[in-house]
């Protein structure tokens, strides 16, 4: 994955109006649904589309990646999935621990 980092803070210096983020958040599930995941998500976390974010985080669950998932749960603000992704995180170090 060529990310280089882990959460980034959502709050953007770009300022959209409702029209302009309808209009991109459409581009993003467009983007989405033909499978271009980064680039939807790009869009999404320029946005701030709390639900585009969650697909995006269950994506990434879907194939096993857990902390890019935790990632996009962080940013969509979804505390459920963040809580349930933290718990077994917590418990994947625990047992390595041991």
């Amino acid at each position: 994955m060529e990310e280089q980092f882990f959460i980034k803070n959502t709050e953007s210096n770009v300022s959209l109006t409702s029209e302009q983020k309808v209009h991109l958040n459409r581009r993003g599930n467009e983007l989405f649904n033909s499978g271009d995941i980064m680039g939807a998500a790009r869009i999404f976390v320029t946005t701030g589309y709390s639900d585009g974010l969650t697909r995006i985080g269950d994506h990434f669950f879907q194939k096993n990646e857990k902390i890019t998932a935790l990632k996009y749960y962080t940013l969509a603000k979804n505390k459920t999935n963040v809580d349930v992704l933290v718990q077994e995180l917590t418990s994947v170090i625990r047992l390595m621990l041991n």
